[in-house]
């Protein structure tokens, strides 16, 4: 059957007004994992509860994200977009209100779990509206518009959360985030159109659903870029769960300079992302993948060096710190358009299990550097660990080198995906 033509990209204003309503979707996930990190040593005290324990409630969040997008994938690819993100995103608000009077921390790790399968919405179905409107190089490079927002809301938010606590505690920054989270829920609900018309649609039921994974599975290349994708954000997440234990108790900053110290490494995070899309125009995203994966490893294992040694004190784990940063923002948007371009029939469920490898990977991590003993030797070995996994799937799974042009290996769109209009009519 001959492979039917590729239709052209949606317009340049309308590329640009896809990418700032995914954009402020995809920024409630890592804003719910991030903001509240300044935080965590008041909330150990305040509910008499020891570091690690609360960290937990982070891996909770994770765990949230990573086993929701395995439902809400498929369901995204049964019954359409819309329905499955507002549903979640609703889910987010309510979870994030009664954290609001949470009275221990056994009741605030269950309702992060489920505060993280709401956001997991919003990161799958983002992903599959990608693929459901562009192939090939045009998808890598507004996942690299998107990565703008998925790099610098971790990065800022927790400078947000430090701010917040001027003024609130932490149960503050859990208002915040319900505030936004109904703020998106009502821009989602009257202007995002459905972008998988009925005719594409899939089964739901279990059977086709296992089958989908199956041959999920079956795809080495897939699979090996996933999980690329998956130890990339081990590394950040690494950083993420110990970065407020270190600056704040090994090295004496308070949550304002926490805040601004986190928020800075966006530099580097954003700049990569940014840089990406420009690099596009002249390289592979295989190539940008491998150069990126190389260059993070090396940086993470001088961080875990000077870190070891004690060599440059803050200076000497944040600068390597940021490089490493700077190689997750050049990975993140070429490992995940590799891996959907070889699935666009199934976006959803692609999505879904790139989603929750990339958060059920992060979610054993967070752990570790408590387990290792939150200082910066046990960040800087759990992000140089991350990243040796990282380039080792790559190149022994992956094999990068023998991977086509991704413009020729994606399949088009057998027709242009219009946008369905299931929106309610506004006066």
């Amino acid at each position: 059957m001959p492979t039917p033509p590729a239709t052209p990209a949606p317009t340049t204003p309308g590329r640009a007004r896809i990418a700032l309503l995914l954009g402020a979707l995809i920024a409630l996930g890592p804003l719910t994992i991030d903001m509240y990190l300044p935080a965590l040593p008041g909330i150990a005290t305040e509910l008499q509860t020891s570091s690690s324990t609360i960290q937990l409630t982070l891996t909770g969040t994770l765990i949230g994200l990573a086993f929701g997008q395995l439902f809400i994938g498929p369901l995204a690819d049964a019954v359409g977009r819309r329905k499955p993100l507002l549903a979640g995103t609703a889910l987010h608000v309510v979870s994030s209100l009664l954290i609001v009077v949470a009275p221990n921390v056994e009741v605030l790790g269950v309702l992060r779990v489920l505060q993280g399968v709401g956001s997991a919405a919003g990161a799958v179905v983002a992903m599959a509206v990608v693929r459901d409107l562009f192939t090939g190089r045009a998808a890598a490079t507004l996942l690299s518009r998107l990565m703008l927002v998925m790099g610098a809301a971790p990065v800022l938010a927790p400078t947000l959360g430090g701010e917040l606590l001027r003024v609130a505690d932490w149960r503050g920054v859990f208002v915040a985030l319900a505030v936004y989270g109904l703020v998106i829920l009502g821009v989602l609900y009257f202007a995002l159109g459905e972008t998988l018309p009925p005719e594409r649609r899939r089964s739901a039921a279990v059977g086709p659903t296992l089958r989908a994974y199956g041959a999920l599975f079956r795809d080495r290349v897939y699979v090996g870029l996933i999980l690329v994708a998956g130890f990339a954000m081990a590394g950040m997440f690494g950083y993420v769960s110990g970065s407020s234990f270190v600056f704040q108790q090994e090295f004496g900053l308070d949550a304002q300079q926490f805040g601004l110290l986190f928020g800075a490494g966006a530099i580097f995070l954003i700049g990569a992302t940014q840089a990406n899309a420009a690099l596009l125009r002249r390289f592979e995203p295989r190539q940008l993948l491998l150069t990126a994966s190389v260059s993070g490893t090396v940086a993470a294992a001088v961080l875990a060096l000077l870190a070891g040694t004690g060599t440059g004190g803050l200076v000497g784990v944040v600068v390597p710190l940021w490089a490493v940063l700077a190689s997750v923002g050049l990975a993140l948007p070429n490992a995940p358009a590799l891996a959907l371009s070889r699935h666009g029939e199934r976006a959803g469920t692609a999505a879904a299990l790139l989603g929750a490898v990339q958060f059920g990977v992060g979610a054993l991590t967070s752990p570790v550097v408590g387990l290792l003993g939150n200082d910066a030797l046990a960040m800087g070995l759990t992000i140089a660990g991350s990243q040796v996994l990282a380039l080792t799937m790559l190149l022994a799974v992956v094999r990068p080198w023998t991977l086509g042009n991704i413009d020729e290996e994606s399949a088009p769109a057998a027709v242009e995906p219009e946008l369905v209009d299931e929106r309610p009519a506004v006066a």
